[in-house]
């Protein structure tokens, strides 16, 4: 069996899950794993498909044709699945004013720390009584067990300070 992560992007419209399940579902691939919105007018998404070896093959030809057809993008990457390793799991929150450059910072602190992101979710928002907009950031952190949350902690409230917003690490 072969772990296959699909990545797509596609105009919005009905019908575009639809047609990228039956592409799977044709090659005898079974749909795993998966996230996907509707961001700026695109649908975007990624899925983990199990499938076997000699159906990966059929499967690349068959989400090729979805892009020639115009309904979508998608690209295919083998995995070797999940890698096991003793982590530390971690959720940040963080809520403040939007300027450019807060998951840059965010994410290079983490990265210094030995910590990587293994889910992030981020959306700006009006914030009228504010007179600007927000910025809110939602991830979920992984680390080797033997990171020191404490320094961790201090490294991001540190910068959490220098960019004015409120931010929670639990």
């Amino acid at each position: 069996m072969a772990s296959v992560v699909l990545t797509l992007v596609g105009d919005d419209r009905p019908g575009l899950v639809s047609a990228l399940a039956q592409a799977v579902t044709d090659c005898g691939g079974s749909w795993h794993t998966s996230e996907m919105a509707r961001l700026g007018g695109k649908f975007a998404g990624i899925v983990l498909v199990e499938i076997s070896d000699e159906k990966v093959d059929p499967l690349t030809r068959e989400l090729r044709s979805l892009g020639h057809q115009g309904l979508l993008e998608v690209t295919m990457s083998r995995t070797d699945g999940e890698v096991e390793e003793s982590t530390a799991l971690l959720e940040l929150h963080l809520l403040g004013n939007d300027r450019p450059g807060i998951v840059h910072q965010i994410s290079s602190v983490l990265a210094a720390q030995g910590v990587s992101i293994e889910q992030l979710e981020t959306d700006v928002r009006d914030a009228p009584e504010f007179g600007g907009q927000l910025f809110e950031a939602r991830a979920r952190l992984v680390g080797p067990a033997e990171v020191d949350r404490r320094l961790l902690a201090e490294a991001l409230e540190s910068i959490a300070n220098e960019l004015m917003v409120d931010l929670d690490l639990s």
